[in-house]
């Protein structure tokens, strides 16, 4: 008997349902966003190092975020704000021969390059950039290691041997990177 009471409401769906016409696709706009992806840079301020989040289109790439470390603090944040780098951009480093005009806050191009073998980071420093201070090594260190545990997570120390192409070098951890 229940089913015999259902026809009823099933014509009247089917019906319901006739005059509407499919539509397709209907294009309205870009592809759906989030918010963009940030990577932790690491400034010196009162020195200390602090994370200080910048937008990158590359998250979890070392790389990428060694050269929004060498753009230094973005206006605003620099001598005004308190915020400062050890480590040299291409405007503060010796002259460089494919060095740009880099824009404050804007990515390097002449950045570090990086390697990474299981837990181990080798950062080699761009021609040019010789020696850097104790605490511009542990920027570099922190901000690459950081980027890199964006995207693989891990409670394992992440190691970094800093290189310039001269034969100088310093070995350190992640351990004691200030948190994001």
């Amino acid at each position: 008997m229940k089913a015999l009471r259902s026809v009823p409401l099933l014509a009247l769906l089917a019906l319901t349902s006739c005059g509407i016409p499919a539509t397709g696709v209907v294009q309205a706009g870009g592809p759906a966003s989030g918010t963009l992806p940030l990577t932790p840079v690491y400034f010196v301020e009162n020195g200390a190092l602090v994370a200080m989040p910048r937008t990158t289109e590359r998250p979890g790439d070392p790389e990428a975020a060694l050269r929004l470390l060498m753009a230094g603090p973005l206006e605003g944040e620099g001598s005004l704000g308190g915020l400062l780098t050890e480590v040299p951009g291409p405007a503060t480093s010796a002259p460089l021969p494919t060095a740009t005009a880099d824009a404050p806050g804007q990515p390097s191009s002449d950045a570090p390059t990086v390697t990474v073998e299981g837990s181990t980071m080798t950062i080699g420093l761009p021609p040019g950039m010789d020696r850097l201070s104790d605490t511009g090594v542990r920027q570099m260190i922190c901000t690459a290691a950081a980027a890199y545990r964006l995207t693989r997570p891990s409670d394992a120390t992440v190691t970094a041997e800093v290189t310039d192409g001269g034969g100088w070098r310093v070995t350190a951890s992640d351990e004691g990177c200030p948190e994001r």
